[in-house]
C-alpha cells in the first residue's frame, strides 16, 4: 500500500464523518508537530569509553544530581533509563559490547614477544592449544615433560618464595597488571631477606599446577599470579593464590589463601604487591596458608 492510497482511504472515512480531509502536506506537518521529543542516541560514541559508562539514560529526572552521584559511586549499571519495558539502545549496545570484549579476551593468547621482553622464562602445562584448555581443566594442572626439566635446570632450587606468572582465562589480566605487580613484588620479597626464586610464565596454567611447581623446585611458599575468570566488562582482574608447602597429594583448595581483583578499578597492583609480600612473610612464620593460618 502507497502514500496515494493511504490518503485516498483518508478522505473516504472523513467524508464519511462529514468532515473535509486534510491536504497531505498538512498531514505530514500534524504527524510530525505532535511526535514526543526522542533524546538523542549517537552511535558513534565508543562503547568502551569513561564516557559511555558515565552515560545516564533516565530521561527528564527528578533529581538529576542524585543520578549523577549514583553512577559515580559505582561501575554497575545503574541509571540506564527504559524505553518501556526494554532498554535503552545505548544500554543495550554498552552491554553486548562489554559481552563480547570479556569473549575476545577468553581467546586471546599471550604473545610469545612478550615473555621474551620481559625476560621470562616460559613453560606450559599439559594442554596445547586454547579449545584444549577452556575443555579440560584437569591438564591445565599438571605441567608437561619438557617444562618440568626446564624448571629443574634453569630455575633457584629450595626458594622461601616463588612467584609465577600464569595467563588463567584473562591474558589481559597479566600484559595489563605485570609492569606494575612483579617489580615492586620482587623488591619488596628480597628487601625483607628472603630467598626469592626465579619467575616464570605458565602458558595455560590453572591454579592446582604451583602445587606441582612447588615441588619441583622445593619452594616453602608459592605465589601464583593469575587472570581471573572475565566479568562483563572487565577484562583486566588478576588474582594472587598463595599456598605454604604445597604437595599434589595432599594440598586442597582450603590450603591456599586468595587476594582477588587486582586492577586498576579495585586493589591496585602496587597496592597488592606490597600486600602479597606481608602474606608470604606471615605465612613462613606460621608455617601455614588458608585456613590453617592465624589473624
Amino acid at each position: 500500500m502507497d502514500q496515494k492510497q493511504i490518503e485516498e482511504i483518508v478522505r473516504s472515512v472523513m467524508a464519511s464523518m462529514g468532515q473535509t480531509a486534510p491536504a497531505p502536506s498538512e498531514a505530514k506537518c500534524a504527524t510530525t508537530n505532535c511526535a514526543a521529543p526522542v533524546t538523542s542516541e549517537s552511535c558513534a560514541l565508543d562503547l568502551g569509553s569513561a564516557e559511555a559508562k558515565a552515560w545516564i539514560g533516565v530521561e527528564n529526572p527528578h533529581r538529576a544530581d542524585v543520578l549523577t552521584e549514583l553512577r559515580r559511586s559505582t561501575v554497575a549499571r545503574v541509571c540506564t533509563g527504559r524505553a518501556g519495558p526494554r532498554p535503552r539502545t545505548q544500554a543495550l549496545l554498552r552491554f553486548l559490547a562489554d559481552h563480547s570484549r570479556s569473549k575476545d579476551t577468553v581467546l586471546k593468547e599471550v604473545p610469545e614477544e612478550w615473555g621474551k621482553a620481559q625476560g621470562l622464562l616460559e613453560v606450559r602445562s599439559e594442554i596445547s592449544d586454547k579449545n584444549l584448555y577452556l575443555t579440560r581443566p584437569d591438564m591445565g594442572r599438571r605441567l608437561c615433560a619438557e617444562a618440568v626439566e626446564a624448571l629443574k635446570a634453569q630455575c633457584v632450587a629450595n626458594p622461601d618464595v616463588q612467584v609465577v606468572i600464569s595467563d588463567g582465562l584473562s591474558t589481559d589480566a597479566i600484559t595489563v597488571n605485570y609492569e606494575e605487580i612483579l617489580p615492586p613484588l620482587m623488591a619488596g620479597l628480597k628487601q625483607a631477606g628472603l630467598k626469592v626464586g626465579t619467575p616464570f610464565f605458565v602458558r595455560y596454567g590453572r591454579v592446582k599446577i604451583e602445587d606441582q611447581i612447588g615441588e619441583i623446585l622445593g619452594a616453602k611458599v608459592v605465589i601464583l599470579l593469575v587472570g581471573e575468570r572475565l566479568g562483563l566488562g572487565q577484562s583486566e582482574s588478576l588474582s594472587c593464590y598463595a599456598v605454604y608447602s604445597p604437595r599434589m597429594a595432599t594440598t586442597v583448595e582450603a590450603d591456599r589463601t586468595c587476594i582477588s581483583n587486582i586492577h586498576q578499578g579495585g586493589t591496585p597492583p602496587v597496592e597488592a604487591a606490597a600486600v602479597i609480600v606481608d602474606l608470604a612473610k606471615r605465612m613462613l612464620e606460621q608455617k601455614a596458608s588458608g585456613i590453617n593460618m592465624t589473624r
